[in-house]
């Protein structure tokens, strides 16, 4: 089954974004020989680290990427059963699109931002959000559905305004009370994570409405807490040598003391046998070379006591304001499913709420229309005794002059046409009750169009709301984990002086 043709493109627009080809790709099939997917996982780690691999033939470069995914990537399929090396190597068009999203939901998770995202045309970035939103919701089953979704057309993800909701009360449409304090309490939750730091404005396309959704900022911080504790624990290995080494270089210095002492003992020995002046200024030049030799060794340790406390110190730092991030991002991670269960069912009530008023809004058209039909009739009705009326008249004019016999029928006539004037006054009757009806209809159905209208109107209100809470969380996350970086940099650089 071929791949779906919107799907590859969006994809291939993807690639062709990150700029690492001189000239964009225009198929699928471009990307065979894996030079470009190398490339896309250097600039993700800013470093050079598949620059040697790609002089590699294509196996080994093929062996390199799934080893990447499957260590980075970390989904519950591994790299093996999801992306075939076969398949890669016989350059299937398939294996290649699970390889660009992978690299997608990847690149997304680690350093794309909302912003970046706008250089995509709008079905562009519907067709990547709906891959994004895809992975998200079937990280445990890939192996048996990522192909299938490829290569046929599935459901488009919801724009993040279906998930916000607001209220506001009217005569036609009453939203109850409790949305008002739910969305207070949805301010209290976002609030107490510690930030104040909040950007303005909504979500301003489907890349960023997916990207700011609670369930896509907590999968990224749990990733992001997932490094920390990798770098952590290579910091604690660096450590541990760091450790090793002075425990080492006090040993070798408790030697030299040791060595010393017996030298000065021996110097001693000879001083006091006498020694000849040659012998005892060779011995006097040795031990001063050996007391030079141990104030540099004792300096040096002093230097590494130094240090290592500098280093116990800064560790015992980054120890605990790691674990103060690790805690925030725990309570932040527990205030976005908080949330993420609010706005659900916040959704749920604007959306009943909508269908309950649509329904009505159906129910006043059909009796509108009823009602102008039964209008028309009667307006017609009229419209033929009247014509009947005037036709009696004109007759009644002309046997005006008649016999006593043509008087009496022009009496019963007169009597037909009395009858004719009293049905008029009736049907006219009924028709200003229906045009009165009518009013009423069109002035109930305008005032339920309004009310519709400022529903969404707090719906949107409250959508941009949430969304500056949302994107101050991610900020305060961001600002924890740069004040990190710092501390890791200066600790690193401490560490390289003492190795050197």
């Amino acid at each position: 089954m071929p791949l779906h043709g919107a799907r590859a493109a969006a994809l291939l627009a993807w690639v062709n974004s990150t700029k690492v080809c001189a000239d964009p790709l225009e198929d699928l099939s471009q990307l065979q020989d894996c030079s470009v997917f190398l490339r896309i996982i250097n600039r993700i780690h800013r470093s050079e680290e598949g620059e040697s691999v790609l002089e590699q033939p294509l196996p080994e470069r093929i062996s390199f990427i799934r080893g990447f995914l499957q260590k980075h990537c970390k989904h519950k399929s591994t790299a093996e059963s999801l992306v075939s090396a076969q398949k890669l190597l016989e350059g299937e068009e398939l294996a290649l699109a699970k390889v660009a999203v992978l690299l997608l939901y990847h690149t997304s998770m680690s350093c794309k931002s909302p912003g970046d995202w706008s250089e995509f045309d709008y079905k562009t970035q519907v067709e990547l959000a709906s891959i994004l939103r895809f992975v998200l919701d079937n990280e445990e089953s890939l192996n048996e559905n990522l192909e299938t979704f490829l290569q046929r057309k599935g459901p488009l993800i919801p724009c993040s305004s279906s998930s916000s909701s607001s209220e506001e009360h009217s005569p036609l449409l009453s939203v109850p009370h409790k949305r008002e304090v739910r969305f207070l309490e949805l301010q209290k939750i976002a609030s107490s994570s510690g930030t104040n730091n909040m950007f303005s404005g909504p979500p301003s396309s489907p890349m960023g409405d997916i990207m700011q959704t609670p369930q896509f900022q907590l999968r990224r911080l749990k990733k992001q807490l997932a490094a920390e504790r990798e770098n952590r624990e290579e910091l604690e290995v660096e450590l541990a040598e760091n450790r090793k080494l002075i425990t080492e270089k006090d040993a070798q210095i408790t030697m030299m003391q040791q060595r010393i002492d017996r030298l000065a003992l021996l110097n001693e020995k000879q001083a006091a046998e006498e020694l000849e002046p040659k012998e005892m200024e060779e011995l006097r030049e040795k031990n001063e070379s050996l007391m030079i030799r141990l104030h540099e060794a004792l300096k040096q340790c002093q230097d590494l006591k130094t240090e290592k406390g500098q280093m116990d110190r800064k560790i015992n730092q980054l120890a605990e304001e790691n674990g103060d991030l690790s805690f925030k991002l725990r309570e932040i991670g527990s205030h976005m499913v908080q949330l993420q269960e609010a706005l659900n069912e916040l959704s749920e009530e604007h959306n009943a709420a909508l269908a309950q008023s649509q329904e009505k809004q159906g129910q006043l058209e059909s009796e509108l229309q009823t009602a102008l039909q039964d209008k028309k009739c009667l307006e017609e009705k009229i419209e033929i005794l009247q014509g009947k009326i005037s036709l009696l008249e004109d007759q009644l004019a002309k046997l005006g002059d008649s016999s006593t016999q043509e008087k009496g029928e022009v009496m019963g006539d007169i009597l037909k046409m009395e009858e004719l004037k009293q049905e008029v006054s009736i049907l006219t009757a009924k028709g200003a009750e229906l045009q009165a009806s009518i009013l009423q209809l069109e002035e109930e159905r305008q005032l339920r169009e309004a009310a519709l209208q400022s529903e969404r109107a707090c719906f949107q209100e409250e959508k941009q709301q949430l969304g500056s809470l949302i994107s101050g969380l991610q900020s305060s996350l961001s600002e924890s984990h740069q004040a990190k970086e710092r501390l890791e940099q200066d600790l690193q650089a401490r560490e390289a002086e003492i190795k050197a």
